[in-house]
């Protein structure tokens, strides 16, 4: 799959973005949006091209991946000390998404883009990586399963709220934050009866071959862990 462009093309690539946006609404992330952009950002076809191969695809997963640098910059700037983690990682998912809510329309089409079959990958592969932006901005080191783990679960929180957020019209987004919430406290719970069938003596021979595995599987950073597998 195409990387997020190098310095040398992040220009380009940020004024095709800002030009698309004025189309999307109306073509989607489509073939007719990425020529639209490229003519408005003053870049010949075959330097578009160039930039992102796979044209609408491409531009799409770099205005994705615009609002995760944009985030993770803001979340540079927060002092988020004495918060739960729990409540670290509610913030960040709100964050992303207030970034993102003056082109509320163009993440609608994204999401539609990347719901077809032929693009799905890239739609997964696109909630893995804000997943991701936000552990890691929020200073975890967890390796083996639990690097993992945390990543594929806050994926699933994400995109179900994204969904919500979509189609929520009450005041402040107050609808989708309470339904965030509740994800996360869905995820708790799950983590909590983890740990105690691994605390319980009848119950933790279960736990076992899951346990084995995960010390098996590694996280491409081999970072010590200091964060439990829970959301704290």
């Amino acid at each position: 799959m195409t990387e997020t462009p190098d310095a040398s093309g992040a220009g380009a690539a940020d004024r095709m973005i800002d030009a698309a946006l004025m189309h999307v609404p109306f073509d989607g992330w489509s073939e007719a949006t990425f020529r639209a952009a490229a003519a408005d950002a003053d870049l010949a076809p075959a330097e578009a091209r160039a930039l992102l191969p796979r044209g609408a695809v491409d531009l799409a997963m770099a205005f994705h991946r615009r609002g995760d640098r944009e985030m993770v910059e803001r979340l540079k700037t927060e002092d988020l000390t004495g918060m739960r983690f729990r409540a670290k990682i509610a913030h960040a998912v709100r964050l992303r998404l207030d970034l993102v809510e003056p082109h509320k329309e163009a993440v609608r089409r994204g999401a539609t883009l990347f719901a077809l079959p032929m693009h799905a990958a890239d739609g997964a592969r696109a909630l893995w990586e804000t997943a991701d932006a936000i552990w890691t901005a929020l200073g975890d080191t967890s390796e083996d399963l639990n690097w993992y783990t945390k990543r594929a679960t806050l994926s699933g929180v994400y995109s179900a709220t994204v969904l919500y957020w979509l189609g929520d019209q009450s005041a402040g987004h107050g609808a989708t934050w309470g339904f965030l919430d509740r994800r996360i406290d869905d995820v708790m719970r799950f983590e909590t009866l983890k740990k105690h069938a691994r605390e319980n003596r009848f119950l933790k021979p279960l736990m076992a071959g899951p346990d084995w595995l995960a010390s098996r599987v590694r996280a491409p950073s081999a970072a010590p862990a200091d964060l439990p597998g829970r959301w704290r």
